[in-house]
């Protein structure tokens, strides 16, 4: 019998020049979970980086996408059909304006907001219900671009506040993978 997979996504630009963005909070995220887990996503394929990890009684499986944000519709598709994931097992981390830096958010599903990789994920999948960690970043101040503004690089008085953020996203993560998406909004939605 095959064993449930678990599939974790967390979202981000690949490359040096956008590490530690407000927009790769979901691979600032998977560090941690890596960590936890002791693994490394070493694997190519599928268009991300990835590592499975055996449980007894299911499969958890790491992934950050290698395409763009506005693409990640594109590996998420792909990883979906290969290990045979329903919606309900799949959980996206990702950075959210709407929510003040440092805030975390967990819900079963909703809609893409203004979060063009999710946008690329719901287009891709054709579902919006899929469980999801929000990672606050805070609004772009009045007139700055908000590609510059997610980008960017949280200022130093923030990076305490967002790794607080990035390990209670991944303690909620795990949450999820062992009690499921209700015991994970309980834990990742306290203030």
């Amino acid at each position: 019998m095959s064993k449930e997979v678990y599939l974790i996504v967390g979202l981000g630009n690949p490359g040096e020049e956008y590490a530690h963005t407000r927009h790769n909070a979901g691979f600032d995220t998977m560090a941690l979970l890596e960590k936890h887990y002791q693994v490394t996503l070493g694997r190519k394929m599928l268009q991300g980086l990835l590592t499975e990890i055996p449980q007894e009684d299911r499969k958890v499986v790491l992934c950050a996408p290698q395409t763009f944000m506005n693409a990640s519709g594109e590996c998420v598709a792909k990883l979906m059909r290969w290990y045979h994931c329903t919606p309900d097992h799949l959980l996206v981390i990702y950075d959210d304006i709407d929510l003040p830096p440092g805030r975390v958010r967990v819900r079963r599903g909703g809609g893409p907001g203004t979060h063009n990789g999710m946008r690329s994920i719901v287009e891709h999948l054709g579902v919006q219900d899929f469980p999801r960690i929000r990672v606050g970043v805070g609004d772009r101040p009045a007139g700055q671009d908000l590609a510059d503004w997610v980008l960017g690089r949280p200022g130093v008085e923030d990076r305490p506040v967002m790794e607080a953020a990035f390990q209670k996203a991944a303690e909620a993560a795990v949450d999820w993978v062992a009690h499921g998406i209700d015991h994970a909004m309980q834990l990742g939605n306290q203030k």
